[in-house]
C-alpha cells in the first residue's frame, strides 16, 4: 500500500506543478497546436487557437518518475523491486507515447492539424505494440507464470487459448483499439483525462485484489494466476496520479492539451494493464465509454459507405455530435464522465461478482 500511495502521490505532485511550468515554455517558444478550420465542417473551436499542446509528457514524466520514487522508497523501507510487469506497460507506455510526441511535434512545428501521415502512425503504434506482445510471452516467475497469457481473458484467463503467434496479434488489437480509442475521445477540454482517472483507479482495486489473492502466495480454490499484481497496482496509481494533476490544468478552459503524446500513451497503458491483469475483455466494461465514442465513429463511417453519403450523427466521434446539436462544452464533458463511472463502477461489479460467486 506504501508503494501505490508514494507513486500517485509523486505523480500528482509532478502532475500539477510540471504541468504550468510545460505551458510557460510552450507559450513563450509560441508552439500551438494547429486547430481545424469551422468551414471544414467541425464544431467552431476558435477560442482554444494559441493553447499548447504535447501535455501528455508531463504526463509520462509524472508517470515515470511516480513509479521510480515508489520503488527507491520501498528499496529502503520493504523488499520489494520494479518488475517486468510493471516496466513493459511503462515501456508501451512510453513508446506509445513517442509515437503520439512525433505527433505532435509535426502539428505544432508544421502547422498542419493532421500530424503525421497515418503510415507511419500506424507503423510506429504497430512495432510498439508487437514488441510489448512478444516480451509479454517471456520472463516467467518461479511458477513458470509469464506476464500475459496465450489465453484471452475476461476477469481471468478463460479456456480459449490462442497459442504465441495469434495472442501477439491478439495483443496487438487491444493495444490498437484502446489507445485510438482514448485518441478519439481526446477532443474537448479534460474529456479523456478524466474519463482516464476514474479508469486507472479501477486498475488500481483490481491489482490490490490480484494481490491479496494472488496464486503465488496463497493457492485457494478461486485464486488469481497474475504475475505481479501489486506492482500493475503501483503503475496504475502512478497513472491516475499524473492524470488529476494534469486534469487540474487541463479542464475547461484548458490551458493545454495532452495531445496524441498523452492520449496514445494514456491508451496503451490501458491496454498493458487489462492483459497484464488477464481482464482483456472486462475493458471493454471499464473502459466503456472510449467503447462508445470508437463505435459512434465506426457507425457514422460504415452507415456512411453503406448509405452513399448519408450520416447517423450530425459528426464522430460522439462528444462533437453533441456539440453540433447545441449541448455546451462543460455539460457534455460533465456528462461523458458520468458514463464513464457507471462503466468503472458495471466493470468492477462484475469483477467482483465473479470472486464471490466462484465460478
Amino acid at each position: 500500500m506504501i508503494l501505490i500511495l508514494v507513486a500517485g502521490g509523486v505523480a500528482l505532485v509532478v502532475g500539477l506543478f510540471g504541468t504550468p511550468a510545460l505551458i510557460s515554455l510552450l507559450q513563450s517558444r509560441g508552439y500551438a497546436q494547429a486547430i481545424r478550420d469551422v468551414n471544414e465542417g467541425y464544431p467552431d473551436h476558435d477560442a482554444k487557437r494559441g493553447t499548447p499542446s504535447m501535455g501528455g509528457a508531463v504526463i509520462i514524466l509524472a508517470v515515470l518518475l511516480g513509479y521510480a520514487l515508489a520503488h527507491l522508497v520501498a528499496a529502503f523501507y520493504l523488499e520489494s523491486s520494479p518488475t517486468v510487469s510493471g516496466l513493459l506497460v511503462l515501456g508501451l507506455m512510453t513508446g506509445l507515447g513517442a509515437v503520439g510526441f512525433l505527433d505532435d511535434y509535426i502539428k505544432i512545428f508544421k502547422q498542419r492539424s493532421t500530424g503525421l501521415r497515418a503510415r507511419t502512425k500506424l507503423a510506429g503504434q504497430t512495432v510498439t505494440a508487437l514488441a510489448f506482445g512478444v516480451l509479454a510471452l517471456r520472463f516467467g516467475d518461479a511458477q513458470g507464470t509469464t506476464p500475459a497469457s496465450t489465453h484471452v481473458s475476461f476477469i481471468r484467463d478463460t479456456g480459449l487459448g490462442l497459442g504465441g503467434v495469434l495472442t501477439v496479434v491478439w495483443i496487438y488489437l487491444i493495444i490498437a483499439a484502446a489507445s485510438n480509442g482514448v485518441n478519439l475521445t481526446d477532443g474537448l477540454d479534460g474529456l479523456a483525462t478524466g474519463a482516464s482517472v476514474v479508469t486507472f483507479a479501477s486498475y488500481v482495486l483490481i491489482g490490490v485484489w490480484q494481490s491479496g489473492n494472488d496464486c503465488g502466495k496463497a493457492v485457494t480454490q478461486h485464486c488469481y494466476q497474475v504475475r505481479d499484481p501489486l506492482d500493475l497496482a503501483v503503475v496504475a496509481a502512478a497513472l491516475m496520479g499524473a492524470c488529476f494533476g494534469f486534469l487540474w490544468w487541463n479542464a475547461s478552459p484548458a490551458k493545454i492539451f495532452m495531445g496524441d503524446t498523452g492520449s496514445l500513451a494514456l491508451g496503451g497503458a490501458l491496454a498493458g494493464l487489462a492483459v497484464l491483469t488477464r481482464t482483456e475483455l472486462l475493458l471493454v466494461l471499464l473502459g466503456g465509454l472510449f467503447v462508445l465514442i470508437t463505435l459512434s465513429v465506426v457507425i457514422q463511417v460504415g452507415y456512411f459507405k453503406l448509405s452513399g453519403g448519408k450520416r447517423v450523427f450530425r459528426m464522430a466521434p460522439l462528444q462533437h455530435h453533441f456539440e453540433l446539436v447545441g449541448w455546451g462544452e462543460v455539460t457534455i464533458v460533465i456528462r461523458f464522465w458520468i458514463i464513464a463511472g457507471l462503466s468503472v463502477a458495471a466493470g468492477l461489479g462484475v469483477f467482483y461478482a465473479e470472486w464471490v460467486s466462484g465460478t
